[in-house]
């Protein structure tokens, strides 16, 4: 098939869609991205990249054509408002170009935000006449109330009328987090176009399970003791302050250590806040690392940590690095609400406390510190088997051609 990949963001980033789509040409399918050139998470466009510069490349046999945006910046509103609309703004004419010039037999849209992703694979559906299969990473305008802060039905109402628009237009919603479902059938009568597709188990995690730690000669060493090891983005969403309010009730326990890897919004108030609290003995911040470095980190820790604060769209969301962690044989230890505790809770593959209860977060650390330590091992055990059948990357690509097949023959 040639398919036509939507996205935000794109190789060097690093997101889904890249395995997805190099293995989707892999496969024999020719695969075209319309992006926008690569600014995350540094805020800054990426080095050999700029408004004149690699707009137009090829990675892996994949042809990838790069749209003019504003980069975020630090991250603030007002940044990110400019860094979404100049998007929006920057694929209008390649999605004209694109739609008259090359016939598709499929669209894909990986929708991160902004939405707006989705309105020039509308376009382009319009003038071709081709199905829109819809993946929904992130939920409109559910993200603008509870990472962005806005509250204004001025405000909310366009995008959830545009969000409304943009499913209505797709043939097939996947969702990664079952949870997507009520917020999708509370905007109009698209039961039947969604389908529960989860994210997979990253490919570099997998396949580097062996890797060879003498090449990581230039990777920091992790402590001894007890780690509990965060990998991700340090943001708003992240809930940062409870995750430190419990490092600080547990600063006397110096075997109990929180390590940090990643880099966001909070990564500047997260080193303030070890210094002011005199921190530096048993929280470490490390710096961001490329991801396929990941399995010598994982495997210096004692559990996996990740936190997403109470709002009604992180009940419903199971964050990806979930299968990351399952995949990585260790303990997941969550301080969340919803979907992401309730996986946890069926694979049996570690623990949870409430979103923002940094008492009942630290009370559970102390404990599992003094855990015997096949205990723990067990519950990784039970995440890497249960990664392994759900969360299988080839047969997530297999099913993926599968629904593009049954909407490209519907068409």
């Amino acid at each position: 098939m040639r398919l036509l990949l939507v996205t935000p963001h794109f190789f060097p980033e690093s997101f889904k869609c890249n395995e997805m789509a190099f293995e989707l040409q892999r496969r024999g399918h020719e695969v075209v991205v319309m992006t926008a050139i690569p600014d995350y998470p540094k805020g800054s466009f990426f080095e050999g990249y700029g408004f004149f510069k690699k707009r137009t490349e090829t990675v892996n046999g994949v042809k990838v054509h790069r749209s003019f945006i504003i980069p975020r910046g630090k991250g603030g509103a007002i940044r990110l408002f400019f860094n979404y609309i100049s998007y929006a703004i920057g694929t209008f004419i390649p999605a004209i170009r694109l739609g008259l010039g090359k016939k598709f037999d499929s669209i894909i849209v990986f929708q991160l935000s902004p939405v707006m992703v989705g309105i020039p694979a509308a376009l382009i559906k319009k003038y071709q006449k081709v199905p829109i299969l819809f993946w929904v990473q992130d939920l409109w305008p559910e993200s603008l109330e509870a990472a962005g802060g806005i509250k204004s039905n001025l405000i909310l109402k366009p995008f959830t009328k545009l969000t409304s628009w943009l499913y209505k237009n797709s043939d097939k919603i996947l969702i990664s987090s079952k949870g997507f479902k009520e917020s999708i059938t509370e905007k109009g009568d698209f039961k039947d176009k969604i389908v529960h597709y989860p994210n997979w188990i990253d490919k570099e995690i997998c396949e580097g399970q062996e890797i060879d730690e003498s090449s990581l000669c230039n990777l920091p060493e992790m402590p001894k003791g007890f780690v509990v090891l965060y990998a991700g983005n340090i943001g708003d969403a992240q809930d940062i302050p409870a995750i430190v309010d419990a490092a600080i009730s547990l600063k006397l326990h110096h075997n109990i250590h929180f390590v940090f890897l990643g880099d966001g919004r909070k990564k500047d108030w997260l080193l303030n806040a070890i210094n002011e609290n005199h921190l530096e003995e048993t929280v470490h911040y490390l710096g961001r690392f490329p991801l396929e470095t990941m399995p010598y980190f994982f495997s210096k820790a004692s559990v996996l940590f990740f936190s997403l604060k109470d709002s009604s769209i992180f009940r419903l969301t199971v964050p990806s690095r979930v299968q990351a962690f399952m995949a990585a044989g260790k303990p997941i230890v969550a301080m969340i609400n919803g979907e992401g505790a309730d996986v946890i809770r069926v694979a049996d593959c570690g623990y949870s406390v409430p979103a923002g209860d940094s008492k009942a977060l630290a009370e559970l650390l102390l404990k599992l510190s003094k855990e015997d330590e096949k205990k723990l091992a067990e519950k990784g055990y039970n995440g890497k088997m249960f990664s392994q059948r759900h969360y299988d990357f080839s047969k997530s690509i297999d099913n993926l051609e599968s629904l593009l097949n049954e909407i490209t023959n519907k068409c």
